[in-house]
């Protein structure tokens, strides 16, 4: 039975507030529960509001586990666009977690996945990428994969949009493989938080909200799970709102 909480805010900056209200909700009822929580978070520019104020919400972070969602494959993690240096400096430096796991490179992925394995995680942080994809999971996504994690080839929609948010100079700089971690696993998660803001994600969102669970739209899967969270703003829901 499908469970999606959709929220409109008016811009991103207040996106970004009421994501990391819901986050820290999801975080405290964990560490109430059971004395800690686990949680994955993801990167990209449509996360940056959402990190920055997830960072001051009153969590007791010394209880909470953080796992990374996905990385480049060969990606030093001195390049601007590392998603390990994103989650150093945005997150994992401002507060005093519990345990930070990352994707290093493929040899690191049975120990990590073991890890990741050990309990429940009670909060996936998931973005929607521009062509519906989730994590590195792009169209046409598998949806049937046991593994944790896997290694990837990035469609060209994906690639270029890591060039439009700057993080690279060209589609030829960015790498066509990454790490990513797989569908199933995603959907593990006890509560799936989305913070999606701006126009240029108002497709995807059309996309995800009105057509039917299928491959070609990865993020279509996310309607599935008992307890999906869905944030966007007035730009992102343009094309739904105007249905």
């Amino acid at each position: 039975m499908m469970n999606i909480h959709i929220d409109i805010a008016d811009n991103a900056a207040e996106l970004g507030k009421r994501a990391a209200k819901k986050i820290a909700v999801l975080l405290n009822d964990a560490i109430r529960e059971k004395g800690s929580a686990r949680m994955i978070l993801s990167t990209g520019a449509s996360q940056f509001e959402t990190l920055g104020a997830l960072v001051k919400e009153d969590v007791d972070w010394s209880k909470v586990e953080m796992f990374h969602l996905d990385e480049y494959v060969g990606l030093d993690e001195s390049h601007p666009a590392s998603f390990r240096k994103y989650l150093k400096e945005r997150f994992v430096s401002k507060v005093s977690l519990k345990a930070a796991w990352f994707v290093e490179n493929e040899e690191c992925l049975a120990s990590l996945s073991k890890e990741l394995r050990r309990d429940r995680i009670d909060v996936g942080v998931i973005g929607i990428g521009e062509n519906g994809h989730v994590a590195f999971n792009d169209p046409p996504a598998d949806f049937d994969t046991d593994e944790a994690y896997k290694v990837v080839t990035l469609d060209t929609r994906c690639r270029m949009q890591q060039v439009g948010e700057g993080w690279f100079g060209s589609i030829d700089e960015v790498p066509e493989k990454a790490i990513t971690m797989c569908v199933k696993e995603i959907l593990s998660a006890e509560h799936i938080v989305s913070a999606v803001p701006h126009g240029v994600k108002a497709e995807a969102i059309y996309n995800t909200i009105t057509k039917p669970v299928n491959p070609a739209v990865p993020a279509t899967i996310l309607k599935t799970h008992p307890d999906w969270n869905l944030f966007i703003d007035r730009e992102s829901a343009a094309k739904l709102l105007g249905m």
